[in-house]
Parts: C-alpha cells; structure tokens; sequence
C-alpha cells in the first residue's frame, strides 16, 4: 500500500493505492510522511493539480474503492454526473431502477472512498439544497462554485 497527499484550495487530500489502483481519496487534517511514488500516485496528484487549476474537468486513473455491490453501483452511477452539473438523489436512485432506494443511495454516496474523483459533491437534495458531504459542505460548496461558477453560484445566493 503506498500512500501520498496533495495540499488543495479545500484542504489536504491523502490518496491510498493499492495493487495499481486507487483504493481511497480522503480529507484529512495533516499530511503524514510522503515517501511513496508510483506512476498511479503521479498521475493521480497531476490530475488532482490539474483539476483544482481548472485545467482538468474528469479524471482517467485506474480506480478500486471498497464497497458492497449495491454502493459499487452507485458510485458507477456518480461517475456518470458531468464536470459543473448537479443531480439529486432522488435522480440517483431512480437511475439504479427503484425511487425507494434514495436513503439507501445517499448513504452509499456518503461512504464514497474517492472523493472529487467519484465526484458525490455533485449530489443535492430535490430542492437544490446543499445535504451531506463527508469532506464537509463548506468543501462540497467550493467544488460546485469551482466546477461550474455562473449556474452552481447562482444557487448559493
């Protein structure tokens, strides 16, 4: 297991891979001893710098996080959630093919091991509140301004 951090306009990012895949991408509160490198860590901490630049808008890096199957379908479905656009969770669940799983899709969405890569900041409620963030909702606030300034901003006002 190799682990990496990458200082972000939000806050310290850990990134863990493990057999050529990354497994977590989490806020944490301080970096910890930096000595690994791989070419999935460099390429992750690029893309990551890229995108926080404004210079990326969707990521290309091999990907393996943890979780039951129902979770794995619903981080899939993340995925599909285009760079500066928002979806409820109602929208999410309805795409899995039941609208009674939206508790059970947002708690999926809250145990998303890949934050910004997985991008669950991109999930609002029906109302187009900001609900729920593991990395906080002054983070996910930041990441849809950041993503889409002129429409998310609009909504924060």
């Amino acid at each position: 297991m190799l682990v990496s951090y990458v200082n972000s306009p939000v806050g310290i990012l850990k990134i863990v891979v493990e057999d050529a895949a990354i497994r977590t991408i989490q806020f944490v509160e301080k970096s910890g001893e930096d000595h690994s490198s791989n070419n999935v860590l460099d390429t992750a901490k690029q893309q990551l710098e890229a995108y926080f630049d404004g210079r990326r808008k969707s990521f290309d890096l091999p990907l393996a996080p943890k979780g039951t199957s129902f979770q794995q379908k619903v981080w899939n479905e993340l995925k599909k959630v285009p760079y500066g656009k928002t979806v409820s969770y109602q929208e999410i669940a309805n795409r899995l093919g039941d609208p009674k799983v939206i508790r059970a899709a947002a708690s999926a969405n809250g145990k998303n091991p890949i934050a910004i890569v997985i991008p669950c900041h991109r999930i609002i409620g029906s109302d187009g509140s900001l609900t729920g963030y593991a990395g906080g909702l002054h983070r996910k606030k930041w990441l849809l301004e950041h993503e889409s300034p002129v429409t998310q901003g609009e909504l924060f006002d």
